[in-house]
């Protein structure tokens, strides 16, 4: 499986304690000199007042979900359920939204990783307060742990991209849930419940849901979920969305392999076979539904189309809904598919997901 590196698509800075020991070794190392002739201006420029690291709760409009009753809530809109998760901050991003990361224990996968999550600007506006906001589970290539790329690294301009496309009115404001899709440094689970590994499949596909209904409003339809990823990440975005089509409704796979491969099946061609997409397509095809979008993208400096269209050819057909967007000198990194995203693929996908919608009583 084609797998793209940690450096093609994640600055270094991780997680909340890094900074925190950055500006004491900064400190340490002569930067008082610089402080006492700049003043608090050069303070704020070294990062030394950040917010990095603090906990932080999401949703302003929390006041009104707790006020909700049962007759005040939306059909089809899902309040947070609790428990809720504890959050420090990761970045803040200049429209003021920001990331955080929290550390989870699966309770149906028995794993414990990090996941990050930003949300939009929208879902602290109070007239969204009763609405339900659509979630896109983001997973990196490379070996997506101890870190998700899409979370730890900003400049790739995954969330500026959501952003700026909901202002546009060419994207949803998706809310992004970005967690671990491997157990280790060493190996890949090919997104899945490998015999006798851990159970990186249900992380993914029952565990983040969980976690995602826990914490923020969302919907109950499988219109309001997607997932999107990259290389690895995307063999396992799309693997999901045709392994459980009651629960989701799109996927945006980039440079993605398109059969299992990883060592760890030993041949256990069964298992494999329940984790194959061709083998799920075909199987959601003879069932007849229900309907699926997977929107494949493919930079023209990668390899990859070619396995890509056969697939499109083969399965692309009754409840398969397939898309193919071509970035033209795209590479196999995160920071091209962001541009294809910004080209088609978040239209695309929007196009085919739930909004959130306003509250015309409240302005």
């Amino acid at each position: 499986m084609q797998h793209d590196q940690q450096g093609d698509g994640s600055p270094t800075t991780t997680g909340g304690r890094r900074p925190e020991r950055l500006r004491l070794q900064l400190i340490g190392g002569g930067l008082a000199l610089t402080l006492a002739a700049g003043g608090g201006a050069a303070a704020y420029a070294y990062g030394l007042f950040s917010d990095i690291g603090d906990p932080v709760s999401f949703g302003k409009v929390q006041a009104h979900e707790k006020a909700a009753t049962a007759t005040d809530v939306r059909p089809g809109v899902r309040m947070p359920t609790g428990p809720k998760a504890e959050f420090v901050r990761t970045s803040r991003l200049p429209d003021g939204t920001q990331i955080a990361r929290t550390t989870l224990t699966g309770a149906k996968s028995g794993f414990t990783g990090d996941v990050w999550v930003w949300v939009p600007r929208e879902y602290d506006d109070p007239k969204y307060a009763k609405s339900a906001f659509p979630v896109l589970i983001s997973l990196p290539g490379g070996r997506g742990y101890p870190t998700n790329y899409w979370g730890t690294g900003p400049g790739l301009g995954l969330q500026k991209a959501v952003s700026d496309g909901a202002k546009a009115g060419t994207s949803l404001p998706f809310i992004l849930v970005m967690p671990v899709h491997n157990a280790d440094t060493k190996h890949h689970f090919d997104a899945s419940d490998i015999p006798g590994e851990p159970k990186m499949g249900t992380w993914m596909a029952e565990d983040i849901p969980d976690f995602t209904k826990a914490n923020f409003r969302t919907f109950t339809s499988r219109d309001g979920w997607a997932f999107m990823g990259s290389s690895a990440g995307g063999f396992g975005a799309f693997k999901h969305l045709l392994k459980y089509p009651d629960r989701f409704k799109a996927a945006i796979a980039s440079g993605v392999d398109i059969v299992p491969d990883s060592p760890l099946w030993k041949g256990n061609t069964q298992a494999m076979d329940a984790n194959n997409p061709e083998k799920l397509a075909q199987k959601l095809i003879e069932a007849g539904g229900p309907d699926v979008y997977i929107n494949f993208q493919i930079g023209t400096k990668e390899s990859g189309r070619d396995k890509a269209e056969r697939f499109m050819a083969q399965y692309g057909k009754g409840p398969v809904h397939t898309w193919l967007q071509v970035i033209q000198d795209g590479e196999h990194n995160g920071k091209s598919y962001v541009r294809g995203m910004r080209e088609g693929s978040l239209a695309w996908i929007s196009k085919v997901m739930l909004a959130p919608t306003p509250d015309p009583a409240v302005r």
